[in-house]
């Protein structure tokens, strides 16, 4: 695994390229019509972080890296199905195949998905979303939104996310929504603790760090949605982003 000063080093890099990088276009000309409504969640979010969600995190942290990336392990397995779903409403069938094998291996042998088995026989993890798939049949991003808690996003990305978790996810179906807030909570904490080195490189770095995250996000989303295929006249971030969907588990190593 690797550790987790080569990780950090690896996301400061990340936030380097992204600050000093010129934006694509499609980045560049997103819409923000709702920027003043967008920067005053944006600094709500803020304080939650900094009174609540980022003490929890580092708190989180001191747990032991087994610990944590078991925990880890078992969010994306219970994640695995919503993958599943919009690999198939892409017509990525290959990618659904090795999803559909993670999810079995994983839930069976990898005890619920607590060991990522599935990795070491050959099967990577990505993650799918049903933004993604409006993405893939031609719906443009939209406005770009920040959400109170749920951070930065698009109309598009936001109307993928109730689809998610209303219609395809089948553990708000089948666990109600107790098991789906712990989730989310989980969710959040682990994924907050993984990125506090780009949160505070951000604060301490950024002279608009609205913009920096609005860029960010929506240069990720780019890659997401080319599932890591470049795109033309465009800087190669893929290798950057590919680190963390794929190295996730081992980021607090």
């Amino acid at each position: 695994m690797r550790t987790s000063v080569s990780h950090n080093r690896l996301i400061g890099v990340a936030l380097s390229t992204l600050l000093a990088a010129p934006l694509p276009a499609a980045a560049a000309e997103v819409a923000d019509p709702l920027e003043p409504i967008n920067r005053t969640i944006f600094g709500l979010n803020e304080l939650v972080d900094v009174m609540l969600l980022g003490p929890v995190a580092q708190a989180y942290g001191e747990l032991p890296s087994p610990v944590r990336t078991g925990v880890r392990n078992v969010l994306d397995n219970l994640r695995a199905p919503v993958t599943f779903v919009n690999d198939l409403l892409q017509g990525e069938t290959d990618r659904a195949g090795n999803t559909f094998a993670r999810l079995f291996i994983n839930s069976t042998i990898g005890i619920f998905g607590l060991f990522d088995l599935a990795s070491e026989f050959g099967y990577p993890k990505h993650r799918e979303d049903f933004g993604q798939t409006l993405a893939v049949w031609g719906v443009r991003d939209g406005a770009f939104l920040m959400l109170p808690l749920l951070g930065p996003s698009t109309v598009r990305d936001a109307a993928g996310w109730v689809v998610d978790t209303a219609a395809i996810d089948p553990i708000g179906q089948l666990a109600g929504s107790e098991v789906g807030l712990a989730r989310a909570a989980g969710e959040a904490v682990d994924t907050r603790q993984r990125l506090d080195p780009v949160v505070q490189d951000v604060r301490r770095n950024s002279l608009d760090p609205y913009a920096t995250v609005r860029s960010a996000y929506l240069q990720r989303r780019a890659v997401e949605i080319r599932n890591g295929r470049p795109a033309a006249g465009e800087r190669n971030y893929e290798a950057i982003f590919r680190e963390e969907n794929d190295n996730a588990g081992a980021a607090g190593d």
